[in-house]
C-alpha cells in the first residue's frame, strides 16, 4: 500500500511536529487495506491524500482583559475537515495543551464518527490553548467574546455548527452563543449544547457517557452477556466520566474510580455521585476533596502512579471507559487491564488508546469499543439538537434518549457487520474506520473534485 506510505510521509512533511495527527491517521489509513484492495476507485479518485487534508484551517489571535486589567493573548483555531456528508460539527476545547496538531487529530477523527451515526453531518474541531481553570466567571467571559468575535464568521446553522468539549461546557457555550448573537443579530442553532431554556436539547450533557456505556451494552449482548453487576473503571471526572458512571449504576453495575490531572480515586464501594457531582460541577475544585468525605476511600496522587503507567488502569475491573484525554491507555496499561481479568474496554474520550494498547485489546479478543464509535453519543444528540432548534421544538428526554440509544445500537451494528464483511468478525476498529470512510469517500466520489 505505498500510497497509504507515500501519504503519511507528505503529511509528516508538511505538518511537521504533529504526532497525534500522524497517530490517527496511520490508525485509520491502516486499517483501510481490505477495502482499498477490494475498490480501487478510491485510489483511482486519490481519496486518501484528499481526506486527510482539512478544507479549511483557521488560525487566529484571540486578545482578553483578565481581571487586573492585564491584557493575555491566547490562539483560536477551527479545522473545517470535512462537508461531504453535510455542515461541519465539532466541538471546541479550550486547554493550555492545545496545538494545531490537536484540533487536527480530533478534526479528523470526528469526520468518521459523524459518519457512522447516520446523520448529516461532516466534521471539524476548534478550540484555543486558553486556560479556564483559576480564571473568574468574568474573565471567561471576556474571552469567549473574543474567541467568538473571530470565529462567528466562519459559522453559522448550515456551514459549521460548534460544540462543548473539553473546558467548554453550559457556561462558556452561553458566552459564546451571547457574543454571536450579538454580533449578527440573529438567533439560530449555531451552537449546540446551549441551555435548556433558550434552544438547548434534553440528554445533551448525559449524552457522551450514556452513549459510551450503551455501546459497551451492546458489544457485550452479542456475546451473551451485560454490565449488570460488573465492576467498572471510568478515567476523568468531566462530562463524560460523571454521566458514565449515571449510567452504570442505572444498569446495575458498580464504578469504582475517577481521576483529574492531580490523581485518582478508588472506592471500592463505589463512587458517590452525588459528592463527585457537587465538587466538579459546583465547586469546580480536585478531587482529593472526596476523600475527606469518604474516609474509606482511597486518593492516589499522580506522582506515585506505577512508573509510565496511568494508577486507574491498574484497578481490578471487569469493563473500563477511558473517558479523560488522548493516549491515557498505553500498551502496558493495556496488558495490565487485560491481566486483571477486563472484559470490555468502550472509549469515552478521544484517541484515549496508544496503537499499542489497541492491539493488545484487539489480540485478546475482548470486546474492544475504539472512540469514534463508541463516544459519538454527543456529537448524535447534538445533531439532535440542531433538528429540535430548525424546528423550534423541544423532544422530552425519554424520547432523546431513546433515539440516543438507537444511534449507539445503529453505530454498533454497522461497525460489526462491516467487520464481518470484511473478514474480522469482533475487530471493531476495521468495522467502524472502514464504514466511516466508505460513506464519506463515496460522497465525496459523487459531489466530484472540490
Amino acid at each position: 500500500m505505498s500510497y497509504i506510505t507515500d501519504t503519511i510521509k507528505y503529511l509528516k512533511q508538511s505538518s511537521p511536529a504533529q504526532a497525534e495527527f500522524y497517530q490517527a491517521t496511520e490508525e485509520v489509513l491502516n486499517s483501510l487495506k481490505p477495502l482499498l484492495d477490494r475498490n480501487p476507485k478510491y485510489q483511482k479518485h486519490n481519496i486518501i491524500q484528499r481526506i486527510v487534508e482539512p478544507e479549511r484551517q483557521i488560525l487566529f489571535r484571540v486578545s482578553w482583559v483578565d481581571d487586573r486589567g492585564q491584557v493575555q493573548v491566547n490562539k483560536g483555531y477551527r479545522v473545517e475537515f470535512n462537508s461531504a456528508l453535510g455542515p461541519y460539527k465539532g466541538g471546541l476545547r479550550f486547554h493550555p495543551n492545545v496545538t494545531a496538531g490537536t484540533i487536527k487529530f480530533l478534526g479528523f477523527e470526528q469526520i468518521f464518527k459523524n459518519a457512522l451515526t447516520g446523520l448529516a453531518i461532516g466534521g471539524a474541531k476548534g478550540g484555543s490553548n486558553f486556560d479556564p481553570k483559576g480564571k473568574s466567571d468574568n474573565e471567561i467571559m471576556r474571552f469567549c467574546q473574543s474567541f467568538m468575535t473571530e470565529l462567528y464568521r466562519h459559522i453559522g446553522p448550515t456551514i459549521d455548527v460548534p460544540a462543548g468539549d473539553i473546558g467548554v461546557g453550559g457556561r462558556e457555550i452561553g458566552y459564546l452563543y451571547g457574543q454571536y448573537k450579538r454580533l449578527t443579530g440573529r438567533y439560530e442553532g449555531v451552537l449546540t449544547g446551549k441551555g435548556l431554556n433558550w434552544g438547548g436539547s434534553l440528554v445533551r450533557t448525559e449524552a457522551t457517557g450514556y452513549g459510551a456505556v450503551y455501546f459497551a451494552q451492546n458489544m457485550l449482548a452479542e456475546r451473551g452477556d451485560s454490565l449488570a453487576g460488573k465492576t467498572c473503571a471510568v478515567s476523568g471526572s468531566g462530562n463524560v466520566s460523571i454521566y458514565t458512571i449515571e449510567k452504570l449504576y442505572q444498569i446495575g453495575a458498580t464504578p469504582v474510580t475517577v481521576s483529574d490531572s492531580n490523581g485518582m480515586i478508588y472506592d471500592e464501594r463505589g463512587i458517590d455521585l452525588e459528592l463527585l457531582k457537587r465538587l466538579k460541577e459546583v465547586e469546580r475544585t480536585r478531587l482529593s476533596r472526596y476523600v475527606e468525605e469518604h474516609r474509606g476511600a482511597v486518593y492516589t496522587p499522580v506522582e506515585d502512579y506505577p512508573p509510565g503507567r496511568n494508577g486507574v488502569w491498574g484497578v481490578p475491573c471487569d469493563a473500563a471507559f477511558p473517558s479523560a484525554t488522548q493516549n491515557e491507555v498505553n500498551e502496558d496499561d493495556a496488558r495490565e487491564l487485560l491481566k486483571n481479568g477486563c472484559i470490555c474496554i468502550s472509549e469515552g474520550a478521544n484517541m484515549p488508546s496508544s496503537q499499542g494498547a489497541i492491539d493488545a485489546f484487539l489480540a485478546a479478543g475482548i470486546a474492544y469499543g475504539p472512540a469514534k464509535a463508541a463516544n459519538a453519543g454527543g456529537v448524535s444528540t447534538s445533531q439532535l439538537e440542531m433538528s429540535q432548534n430548525a424546528s423550534m421544538i423541544q423532544w422530552t428526554f425519554e424520547e432523546v434518549d431513546a433515539r440516543l440509544q438507537r444511534i449507539m445500537a445503529g453505530i454498533f451494528h454497522t461497525a460489526s457487520e462491516t467487520a464481518k464483511e470484511f473478514g474480522a468478525p469482533g475487530n471493531l476498529v476495521l468495522g467502524a474506520n472502514v464504514a466511516g470512510f466508505r460513506k464519506v469517500a463515496d460522497a465525496m466520489i459523487d459531489q466530484g473534485v472540490v
